[in-house]
């Protein structure tokens, strides 16, 4: 690297190589114009021993970017990404006896081998309240939809477990589609903050929404009509003044999905399209797209987090049908056909601003009168 006798040294080598001590990145090896006539040695016809010699050294540099994702030899970039119906069908096959809830209106739980006693699927009601329900509410899920909703809440119930390689897959697309990585990414650290987490484990944040709150996150970054829509909101989360934690605010909506669901406000959609996980990711990506519209028209920033969150719960309980016409309308007209344009009104900007803690409304509620029951 040296310039000779008198040190000199040519300016394109400066750039070229790191100072003494320090081991250059790999997109700056990439950048390195001997190492791509190295590589590039390998589609020109040449003897076998040269041919063999490049086969090591690529395999060489595949297990440098293995080492530098931080994944070691069972690095998630050489995975694929895990499209959404390959990890539902993940599910619907596993093992899930520790958080599913059980047939019926109420059923035993278990979660890491210990009874919680009774959780509900549905939300119990009494006295006045049953009786409006029963004269006015929704219609009832049909039978044959009870089991899809029994597995959506067993995911929900589900935490993020190491040892599962389809877990990991998931988080690892979702961080690659977001970042527009081609590497995977350590499970630990605080590359999970950049993208909205609270600290540098995910699976803290997923309370009350356990890997539903992932799968739908999945589900919008794969699903090929609301990806432009998951980017434009991942970019305007880290707006200087407007940001808020994308992945939080992710698992926030999917609480008020799953509240939706036990309350039985998408039952009358759900029979309707006959499918239950379809109606929470559309909803759910219907909830967001509201939530984009609002918080980049009308400047909110995260003050205006808790007052917005409370709007998305009631308009996804009370209006699901509104919202899900609004994504129709997205899907339809496309984000380059101003699918993303601002709202034409204004929806509670005179009222005032409710402080919220992003954690808070993610804990699930437990009331100890002789049953837990999920809130």
């Amino acid at each position: 690297m040296s310039g000779g006798a008198g040190g000199s040294e040519r300016p394109e080598e400066r750039q070229r190589f790191p100072p003494p001590g320090k081991s250059p990145p790999i997109s700056a090896l990439r950048q390195n114009g001997l190492l791509q006539s190295f590589m590039q040695g390998a589609g020109q016809p040449a003897g076998a021993e040269i041919s063999e010699e490049l086969r090591r050294a690529q395999e060489e540099w595949e297990a440098v970017e293995e080492i530098q994702s931080g994944l070691g030899g069972t690095s998630a970039s050489a995975s694929p990404p895990i499209s959404f119906n390959e990890a539902l069908q993940y599910f619907q096959t596993a093992d899930l006896s520790e958080c599913r809830v059980r047939a019926g209106p109420c059923a035993l739980a278990l979660s890491r081998g210990v009874v919680l006693k009774k959780v509900r699927v549905t939300v119990r009601r009494q006295g006045l309240a049953a009786l409006v329900r029963f004269l006015f509410g929704p219609p009832r899920l049909q039978p044959q939809l009870q089991g899809e909703r029994e597995l959506a809440l067993a995911m929900a119930q589900c935490g993020l477990d190491d040892n599962e390689r389809v877990h990991m897959r998931i988080l690892q697309t979702i961080y690659k589609k977001l970042t527009c990585s081609r590497l995977g990414c350590p499970r630990y650290g605080a590359h999970w903050e950049e993208l909205g987490f609270q600290g540098a484990d995910p699976g803290t944040d997923l309370r009350g929404t356990g890997m539903l709150g992932l799968m739908q996150m999945l589900y919008f970054v794969m699903d090929a009509q609301t990806l432009p829509l998951a980017q434009e909101i991942f970019k305007l989360s880290q707006h200087e003044t407007q940001n808020f934690p994308f992945c939080i605010m992710s698992v926030n909506i999917t609480r008020i999905v799953i509240q939706a669901l036990r309350e039985e406000c998408l039952s009358r959609e759900c029979n309707r399209r006959q499918q239950v996980i379809a109606v929470l990711n559309d909803l759910y990506a219907a909830a967001f797209l509201q939530l984009y519209r609002l918080w980049k028209w009308q400047h909110k920033t995260l003050a205006d987090s808790g007052f917005l969150l409370k709007e998305l719960e009631f308009s996804t309980k009370k209006k699901p049908k509104q919202l899900l016409k609004s994504l129709e309308a997205y899907v339809n007209r496309g984000p380059a056909a101003g699918g993303l344009q601002r709202p034409s009104s204004a929806s509670g900007g005179s009222r005032p601003h409710e402080e919220i803690d992003f954690t808070g409304v993610c804990d699930p509620q437990v009331e100890l009168e002789g049953e837990a029951r999920l809130i």
